[in-house]
C-alpha cells in the first residue's frame, strides 16, 4: 500500500522498512558497510553521500510522516538547519527570520552569516505585517519555528507560506517542537520542514540526528550541499532512529495528553506566575494552534515567582530530570539561559522574552499525577528552606 493511504502508526512501523530477504527477520537489517560496489550499480552508495540502504529507507519513512516527496537525514539538527540554509543562500542574499528562535539557530545566523556576506533580518513580531516589513528586494528565504523554543509562540504557517509564494521565496520551518504527529507544515504550503531528530523522532535521549523533508527538487539541492558539508549520520544511528520512530505516534500522543493536563494544573499554582503552552485557552496563539496543530505537544515553559529560586527548585525535583535536551519519554527541565540560549547575550535573550526565571519543561510519558506531585513538592521544599534560612 502507498504511504498516503496509511494511518500514522502504520507509517511509523512499516513505511521505509527494509525487508530481510535472507533470514526473514521482523525488523530492518542493519548495513554497516562504509564501502560498496560501484560497477553496474544504479546508485553509487557511500555513507557521506546520504544514500546507504538504511539512510534511504529511513528517509522514506520520515518523508511519509511529513507528507513530503523526499527527505534527507543528518548528523544533528543544526547540521540539517545549516545545510538547508546554505543550500538556498549565497553572498548578497537576504533571509527573514522569525524573532523567537532556538538559540542555536539564532547564533548560527548572527555569528556566521556575516562571514559569507549573507544578510538577515529578524521580524519585530509574528503577524503578517511583521514579515512583510522585513522582506527586502534580495530576500530569498523565510524561516520560522512554531511552536517556538522556548516560549511556545505560535506563527500562522499558512500565512507565511502564502507570503513566501507571493514574493517567490523559499519557506522553511523548524517543526521539532510539534513533531509530524501534531503538525504537517507542507499541508499548509511550506517548502522545507526541518527537525532535530534528536528530539521527538528519536524520543529516548540516546541518539543525535537531524532531518529535512521537502519536494524532490528541493531535497536534491540540499543534498548537493550536504555532500560537501559532510554532516552524514552513521548507519547504526540511522537504524536506531528507525526503531524509535516506530513508537512515535503513541509516545507523542501520550505526551500531548500529559502536557495539557499538567499545564492546566500549573496555571493554578500561586508560585508559578506564567505558563507558556499553546493548549491553554489563555495562550495568545491558542486559536491558531487549534487550526494548524492536531495536538498541542509535550513542550511547555513556565516562570517561577520571585519567592522561588529556580536553581534551588530544580535541585529539589526527584522525578523530573535537569537535562539539556528534550522530548524523551522521561520528563526533563532546563534553564534556557544556561543551555539552549546561553550563546545569546543577556540583551538578546530579554529581547526574545527569555528571562532567568524561565524553565523549559519537556513532559514525558510518566503518570501526570506523579509529575505534578514532584513539582509541588519541590516548590514546598524551596519555600521551607527559604523560611528556615
Amino acid at each position: 500500500m502507498k504511504s498516503k493511504n496509511l494511518k500514522l502508526n502504520t507509517i511509523c512501523v512499516h513505511t521505509g522498512e527494509i525487508k530481510d530477504e535472507q533470514f526473514k527477520g521482523a525488523i530492518s537489517p542493519l548495513y554497516m558497510s562504509t564501502s560498496y560496489a560501484y560497477e553496474n550499480m544504479d546508485i553509487k552508495q557511500y555513507p557521506r553521500n546520504f544514500n546507504t540502504p538504511n539512510q534511504r529507507a529511513l528517509s522514506k519513512k520520515i518523508a511519509a510522516l511529513e507528507h513530503a516527496e523526499d527527505a534527507i537525514i543528518f548528523s544533528s539538527g543544526m547540521a540539517a538547519i545549516s545545510t538547508s540554509l546554505f543550500a538556498f543562500l549565497k553572498k548578497g542574499d537576504h533571509i527573514v527570520m522569525q524573532k523567537q528562535l532556538y538559540g542555536g539557530t539564532h547564533n548560527l545566523i548572527v555569528k556566521e552569516f556575516d562571514k559569507f556576506g549573507i544578510e538577515y533580518s529578524f521580524t519585530s513580531g509574528s503577524e503578517e505585517q511583521d514579515f512583510k516589513n522585513a522582506i527586502q528586494p534580495n530576500t530569498k528565504v523565510i524561516y520560522i519555528e512554531t511552536p517556538s523554543n522556548p516560549l511556545l509562540s505560535v506563527v500562522d504557517i499558512k500565512m507565511v507560506a502564502s507570503l513566501a509564494k507571493k514574493y517567490n521565496l523559499i519557506s522553511m520551518i523548524d517543526n521539532t517542537f510539534a513533531s509530524p504527529v501534531n503538525q504537517n507544515p507542507i499541508d499548509f504550503g511550506i517548502d522545507i520542514v526541518i527537525h532535530s531528530a534528536t528530539k521527538y523522532l528519536g524520543g529516548h535521549s540516546d541518539i543525535l540526528a537531524g532531518a529535512v523533508c521537502a519536494s524532490s527538487e528541493h531535497i536534491a539541492q540540499i543534498h548537493g550541499v550536504a555532500i560537501n558539508f559532510g554532516g552524514t549520520l552513521s548507519d547504526f544511528t540511522v537504524w536506531l532512529l528507525e526503531r524509535s520512530i516506530k513508537t512515535l505516534g503513541i509516545r507523542v500522543k501520550a505526551q500531548n495528553r500529559n502536557a495539557k493536563q499538567i499545564a492546566k494544573h500549573l496555571k493554578k499554582l500561586p508560585d508559578i506566575t506564567k505558563v507558556y503552552y499553546p493548549g491553554l485557552k489563555s495562550h495568545p496563539g491558542y486559536e491558531l494552534a487549534k487550526e494548524q496543530m492536531k495536538g498541542f505537544g509535550g513542550m511547555m515553559s513556565f516562570e517561577l515567582s520571585q519567592e522561588i529560586d529556580p536553581v534551588a527548585f530544580v535541585k529539589k525535583l526527584k522525578l523530573i530530570k535537569p537535562s539539556m535536551s528534550l522530548a524523551g519519554v522521561e520528563s526533563t527541565i532546563v534553564s534556557p539561559t544556561k543551555t539552549s540560549h546561553a550563546l545569546l547575550s543577556a540583551e538578546e535573550r530579554m529581547a526574545q522574552g527569555v528571562s532567568d526565571r524561565l524553565l523549559r519543561f519537556s513532559v514525558g510519558i510518566e503518570h501526570r499525577d506523579d509529575i505534578i506531585a514532584d513539582i509541588e513538592n519541590a516548590i514546598a521544599k524551596v519555600k521551607k528552606q527559604t523560611v528556615t534560612t
